[in-house]
């Protein structure tokens, strides 16, 4: 029996009905991902399915290393068909996690690969996959084009250049809208080597001496107007603990002054510093009309020696937990209110304990003038929270606290162009916790307003809440 079927996860006929009429063929909006611009802007050709597949997919790498496979065969110098064979391996052992869901879905729209995977026909199908990669000729931009995408909004730091974003959109050939979306996490490091080089690059950048906050700030504006101008439509923001603190302006610039000078910062001191630059750069992207979004909750590079070894973002990361949550999130937007420069935001939570806390809190401020609809957004299931339960239940939080109706959907959230099919997954899923709820006489069966939520949630929301500006 084929395991990723027509209706794979269609538990009910509603849901088969919601899938199959309305969700499936929606095109995708993937406004965060990291997928490498310069990769896009060379229609990069893979080697091998395993440069596609496995090629920085810290998912992978981290599934590999509970299956006890050598760091050779991960992140080192082990041939393709050594890590592919590694991978075949440890998918056997995934049952239960999403990445046995992934993987199969992935072999079967970009391969048409029906078979598991497993220790036994690895190599076949890798000779399987590697033919396909010649054959269709399977690069960045037809991976992205097959996968119906419309819309890619990579990650990108204010000191990048986005000279691969123009390429790409001097690319007649190449029809998919690709943005920068700004990132400045580096700003935010107080206390650390990253943040000092960081302030030299912005200084190169922009020709601004930057020895004090309010000269960084005008360093950063700079920047902004710099994305701005190249179709930038969102900014981003990576943050371990989600703070709040007032502070004087006096205040933020003997801070400043401290970090630059090498002297240690406290605790209180980051959190005044971490509140001001968020409330002023939410004032810059309200101007733009761009949406700001938070990312908070992760504790990253847990593993030291393996962070020695091979730098970040490489599968050590974990969840992190923090008091005052709900504190500092109201205040922190109520902060950007009371100037009138709120912005258009999502706010995801990685520790999914907030959830709760989190849909609560921006229902306080989805009032507005300009008639937006889920102005303030609760964001997708995110990272440790895109599984199948981690979307159940941000759905059904979102529902509780807000209008599931407005919500913008699944993010990609990856580096790898073979994802797209977690956009399917997702899918499935929500068409299946809707079918339920009809089958259970919770929600009406009405076939005009469930094909409005189906294509809001899937598609239309994101595209008529990220401005666009091509």
């Amino acid at each position: 029996m084929i395991f990723i079927h027509e209706d794979f996860m269609l538990q009910n006929e509603k849901a088969k009905e919601l899938y199959h009429s309305y969700a499936k063929e929606m095109p995708i909006y993937d406004y965060h991902c990291h997928l490498n611009p310069k990769e896009i802007a060379d229609n990069h050709q893979f080697l091998d399915v395993t440069e596609l597949w496995l090629a920085g997919d810290h998912y992978k790498w981290r599934a590999m290393r509970a299956n006890g496979i050598s760091e050779e065969k991960i992140t080192g110098n082990a041939s393709s068909k050594e890590k592919f064979e590694a991978w075949a391996q440890t998918v056997e052992a995934c049952i239960g996690n999403p990445l046995y869901h992934w993987t199969h879905l992935e072999m079967k729209r970009y391969f048409d690969i029906d078979e598991q995977l497993n220790g036994d026909n690895w190599e076949e199908l890798y000779n399987r996959a590697n033919k396909i990669i010649k054959e269709k000729n399977l690069t960045a931009q037809t991976l992205i084009e097959q996968s119906n995408v419309v819309f890619i909004g990579t990650t990108d730091n204010p000191t990048d250049s986005l000279e691969y974003h123009d390429q790409i959109n001097e690319d007649q050939s190449f029809n998919v809208n690709v943005t920068p979306s700004f990132r400045p996490d580096e700003a935010f490091a107080l206390g650390e080597q990253k943040f000092i080089d960081f302030l030299k690059k912005l200084t190169s950048y922009t020709a601004t001496k930057v020895t004090t906050y309010k000269e960084m700030m005008a360093a950063l504006e700079q920047r902004i107007d710099y994305f701005d101008k190249r179709g930038c439509v969102a900014s981003d923001h990576g943050i371990s603990t989600l703070s709040y603190s007032d502070s004087t302006d006096d205040e933020i610039e003997s801070i400043f002054l401290k970090t630059v000078s090498g002297e240690a910062v406290s605790n209180e001191e980051i959190a005044k510093y971490q509140t001001r630059l968020l409330v002023d750069l939410a004032e810059c992207y309200y101007d733009r009309d761009w949406v700001m979004q938070i990312h908070f909750g992760a504790i990253r590079n847990n593993n030291d020696k393996m962070f020695n070894l091979l730098g970040p973002d490489v599968g050590f990361d974990s969840i992190k937990d923090q008091t005052n949550v709900g504190y500092s999130l109201n205040n922190l937007l109520d902060a950007m209110a009371k100037k009138d420069k709120l912005p258009k935001m999502v706010i995801y939570n990685l520790n999914p304990t907030y959830n709760h806390v989190v849909a609560s809190a921006v229902a306080n401020f989805q009032n507005n003038e300009d008639g937006i609809k889920g102005r303030i957004q609760f964001g997708a299931g995110w990272w440790f929270n895109d599984t199948e339960k981690g979307m159940l239940r941000q759905m059904e939080t979102l529902a509780d606290h807000g209008l599931l109706m407005h919500f913008v959907g699944m993010i990609t959230d990856s580096r790898s162009f073979v994802s797209y099919p977690r956009h399917e997954y997702f899918r499935r899923i929500l068409c299946n916790y809707i079918g339920e709820n009809v089958e259970n006489g919770k929600i009406p069966n009405d076939d005009k307003l469930l094909k409005k939520l189906i294509e809001n949630i899937c598609y239309l929301n994101a595209k008529n809440y990220f401005k666009n500006k091509k």
